[in-house]
């Protein structure tokens, strides 16, 4: 099988739930049809954080991967975020993961490392396993600089040259080891894919990148590919301009006082577009309140989504 070839906007969209909390699943092929309905889109990630992943049941996360599958059909790669904390328990993820449709897997560590850290070659068995176990195609996710769970630039390249490895996430949100590092990963895999996933920072990489993977571009798909676009040509003015045009949208979203809190905002914007119907979340995710939902709306408004 070729590369998938994510030289674009690879959106995560938000899970859609019911009002009673269920999967809702007219919703989310909904919500992919509309994604992928945008030129420079090329593949879609599921199962992450902004998708709530870790919040689904295992019969869950499958019937939601069939669904984007149905939905999407050959036009993009559907690509599920694999978070089981043990290795094995990883690997069996991501083989029910391809048997539901899936083509790639968003490799994330083992959580307990974000605490306590990693082991020298934990990182890599963990891809090698989800590889052989299932076939699907992986993506390096380097965790931020904040985290025990980022990679240093040795386990980094290692696991750059693993079988099945085609791309790179980078969230490493330290700008002095993007500005080193990232390099040194062009040099010595040029054909693996650099992927920004730093949502609110965005402009500072776009320059270095063969696309975004964030959960961003499941909102703001249209003015994320003229970002992406403007960065590839070096054009640092336009590039420019569309941030400042997303930026009340970015403090809306993601200037908050968690991360998480993101995923809720989200959905308040796809409500306000009228992509969904409803922004409930699973605990312990919280609503945000008619304020932010708002505040939210004003923000697209001028960014002109709306």
């Amino acid at each position: 099988m070729d590369p998938m070839d994510l030289r674009g906007l690879v959106p995560a969209p938000v899970t859609a739930f019911t009002a009673d909390g269920e999967v809702d699943h007219a919703a989310n092929a909904e919500l992919a049809r509309w994604l992928v309905e945008v030129e420079g889109v090329k593949g879609l990630v599921c199962l992450g954080h902004a998708g709530e992943g870790t919040y689904l049941t295992a019969e869950e996360q499958v019937g939601l991967i069939r669904t984007l599958v149905e939905a999407v059909g050959d036009r993009v790669p559907v690509i599920a975020g694999i978070t089981g904390e043990g290795t094995k328990t990883a690997a069996l993820e991501a083989r029910r993961a391809a048997e539901a449709g899936a083509i790639g897997a968003l490799v994330y560590p083992s959580h307990g490392w974000l605490r306590f850290g990693f082991q020298p070659g934990a990182p890599q068995e963990r891809y090698r396993a989800i590889h052989e176990e299932s076939g699907l195609q992986c993506i390096l996710f380097q965790y931020p600089d904040a985290t025990k769970a980022t990679y240093d630039l040795p386990t980094q390249l290692e696991i750059a040259a693993q079988p099945g490895v085609v791309a790179t996430k980078n969230g490493v949100r330290n700008m002095r080891r993007w500005d080193t590092e990232i390099p040194v990963l062009r040099e010595n895999f040029p054909q693996l894919q650099i992927l920004t996933c730093h949502d609110e920072y965005l402009l500072h990489t776009m320059f270095d990148v063969d696309g975004a993977l964030v959960g961003y571009g499941g909102l703001a798909p249209e003015p994320l590919v003229e970002l992406i676009e403007a960065g590839k040509a070096r054009d640092y003015a336009k590039a420019r301009e569309v941030h400042d045009r997303l930026l009340p949208v970015t403090k809306a979203v993601y200037h908050r006082g968690s991360h998480m809190e993101g995923t809720v905002a989200l959905k308040l914007g796809l409500v306000a577009r009228g992509v969904l119907k409803d922004a409930t979340v699973r605990p312990p995710l919280q609503p945000l309140g008619e304020e932010a939902a708002a505040e939210i709306e004003s923000a697209l408004q001028q960014a002109r989504l709306i």
